[in-house]
């Protein structure tokens, strides 16, 4: 008969096991980066990794522009492979070896249109171990909002993913209905294929972006129109500024003057995805909690039950979709099995509330158009996929 370890013996464990395997991969860490440079010579031209050496190849004027070359490379470098900010003060000691994120990959049928049954509901099942050690404690799991994965806190303190600042809201969240997106569907910008987080970094830097820095509105807005006048060969107009500078205004909720280099990232990787990629192959990004809410808000719109909303109310819930009201904590009792967040704002929580206030006014227009639920799907994936990170942002502002 087995034996269940306590809580800290399981810490004790995957300390020693940790500390003996990061020692080891500390070890290989080195050999792969001597090869690249050795092998440099023999790889093809036009490559994102010559472009950004041969950058890095003019001669310095003293040892801090090295300094910063190798800072702007390992910036870049990050960028590349997902890993987001690594800031270098962070402490590395006896931390996990963060993961090796392997990008996707389009299949051949990812632009058929997907069986996404609105009758057949599906169950929702998370992992019974920690992702990253891989051992069962119950109830100390934190649970994903979006993914089926859980996640002990003191295995993402040592993963790096769990700061001082943010420790206390993963702890108060996860288990409520507004919920927590694990590091996986946090960042965007892993959705992205290796063609397009090129396509993306070629844009950055032709744009003169520098990673992992804050964007000022003006930042922004000149960024927006270089971009804008490299695809269309023209002049912004002044309509599409005006929105430009709405979604700034979305991407920084606390009036900092600046949106994080997380938030610019995510905005831009789901504006690339949605540019370039049909809806239904969006749709195939759908995680079953996320298609679970959206059966659960088409359902509570559908009040006559035909099958059929309005365009207002679809409109609707592309304004409060996943809207997330993280300073009310509603219950730390959830279930880790539960779908996810629901939050007041949404239009699934109108199926327990359903206040006049709550619902936008839509013209007689709107209500003519009559929307399905293969259409519901495909008008808001992109602003439920953007509504992935934990971030108070919002990562792709609707149309007014």
């Amino acid at each position: 008969m087995g034996v269940l370890m306590s809580r800290r013996q399981t810490v004790e464990r995957v300390q020693k096991v940790s500390l003996a395997v990061s020692a080891f991969k500390d070890g290989l860490r080195e050999q792969p980066s001597t090869r690249r440079r050795a092998e440099a010579g023999t790889t093809r031209q036009g490559t994102l990794e010559q472009e950004v050496q041969e950058g890095e190849e003019e001669p310095s004027a003293g040892p801090s522009q090295a300094e910063e070359s190798s800072a702007s490379k390992a910036a870049w470098e990050r960028l590349r492979d997902g890993r987001g900010v690594e800031p270098e003060e962070f402490d590395r000691a006896n931390r996990f070896t963060p993961p090796a994120f392997i990008r996707p990959k389009r299949e051949l049928h990812d632009d058929e249109p997907p069986d996404i049954s609105l009758e057949q509901r599906e169950q929702i099942l998370n992992d019974e171990m920690c992702e990253i050690c891989e051992v069962w404690t119950a109830e100390s799991l934190f649970p994903c909002r979006i993914c089926h994965r859980v996640y002990h806190d003191g295995c993402l303190r040592r993963m790096g993913y769990l700061q001082k600042d943010s420790a206390v809201e993963v702890t108060e969240t996860a288990h409520t209905e507004t919920g927590w997106s694990c590091y996986y569907c946090d960042n965007l910008n892993l959705l992205l294929t290796e063609e397009e987080m090129y396509s993306l970094m070629e844009t950055l830097k032709s744009c003169k972006i520098i990673p992992e820095s804050c964007l000022t509105l003006d930042d922004f807005l000149h960024y927006k129109h270089q971009v804008h006048k490299q695809q269309f060969e023209r002049t912004m107009p002044e309509a599409q500024e005006e929105q430009a500078a709405l979604q700034f205004n979305a991407l920084d909720p606390d009036k900092k003057g600046h949106i994080e280099w997380q938030d610019f990232l995510s905005h831009e990787s789901i504006q690339l995805l949605q540019k370039i990629r049909p809806q239904n192959a969006l749709l195939r990004l759908l995680t079953p909690k996320e298609r679970e809410r959206a059966r659960a808000a088409f359902l509570a719109l559908d009040q006559d039950n035909d099958g059929f909303i309005g365009e207002g109310e679809c409109r609707q819930a592309r304004h409060t979709w996943f809207r997330k009201h993280q300073k009310e904590m509603l219950s730390c009792n959830v279930s880790i099995s539960h779908v996810g967040p629901i939050s007041e704002g949404s239009p699934a929580s109108s199926r327990n509330s359903k206040s006049p206030e709550k619902i936008l006014p839509a013209t007689k227009q709107e209500e003519i158009r009559s929307i399905d639920w293969p259409g519901f799907l495909r008008e808001n994936v992109v602003y439920i996929l953007a509504a992935r990170p934990n971030s108070a942002a919002l990562h792709l502002q609707p149309p007014a």
